[in-house]
């Protein structure tokens, strides 16, 4: 490969891709990077899918996310009659993903860690159907008529640094969403300075007017002080995983 690398980022839900990744989207297609959005659940037509769309925008995405149309599993109305992301058949989900990674042939995959950074059930199963769908691509014998085989190079596991934790918890109820412990520093493979994108990222995080509204999560973010919400803002932090000798970087 030669050139900036062409990436997919795979979330559980709109808004996920502008608070955890919308910096180093902003940055990788602002260099000339191929991008695009798999969003795991609600579905189109729905007004958060309108609000993605108007994120991806702001993000430099060249294209509409994709969206699975899984439910949300908090939130059935989110894909009317659809079956929970959590719940649903895994092969089925594994092959639906294989057939966008030989389609789209990106050398570096984005999802969250094993985790899910905080817990959450829907971002914990997008961290285990991107590992699968990643490894299933690669193997000629796995579903030979969603096309070539595609090795993925590079799988980036978005984390939270701990000192990113620290700085939050004092500003934060018990109920907000922050994981209980961060990644420590040295743990970390990629910090990502995102400060120049900024606006970007924030204009993409307004985008979801819905869930700024809903989400008492959201609502305290956008309260916090203002030195913890530019260390929120500016950096985004990634586990790394190799998944052929010497991989590729992402940025």
């Amino acid at each position: 490969m030669s050139g900036v690398p062409r990436a997919l980022f795979v979330h559980a839900h709109p808004d996920d891709e502008s608070l955890w990744t919308g910096g180093t989207l902003a940055r990788h297609t602002r260099r000339g990077g191929d991008a695009d959005l798999v969003t795991c659940t609600w579905d189109r037509g729905t007004r958060r899918h309108a609000e993605l769309v108007v994120a991806a925008r702001e993000l430099g995405l060249p294209r509409e996310p994709i969206m699975l149309g899984y439910a949300d599993s908090f939130v059935p109305e989110s894909a009317p009659g659809a079956t929970a992301f959590v719940r649903a058949p895994f092969d089925e989900q594994v092959t639906a993903l294989v057939d966008h990674i030989r389609r789209l042939r990106p050398h570096v995959i984005v999802t969250y860690d094993a985790y899910g950074m905080y817990g959450h059930p829907d971002h914990i199963h997008a961290n285990r159907l991107s590992c699968a769908a990643a490894d299933a691509a690669a193997l000629p014998p796995y579903c030979p008529e969603l096309g070539e085989p595609w090795q993925v190079s590079t799988m980036y596991f978005i984390t939270i640094p701990e000192t990113t934790v620290n700085a939050l918890r004092p500003h934060l109820t018990a109920d907000a969403h922050l994981p209980i412990v961060g990644t420590p520093t040295a743990a970390l493979d990629l910090v990502v300075d995102v400060d120049d994108c900024t606006g970007r990222k924030v204009r993409a995080i307004l985008a979801h007017r819905t869930e700024m509204a809903r989400s008492a999560s959201m609502k305290q973010f956008a309260g916090l002080p203002r030195d913890p919400q530019r260390l929120f803002l500016r950096t985004e932090a990634y586990l790394r995983r190799d998944l052929v000798p010497g991989g590729v970087d992402l940025l």
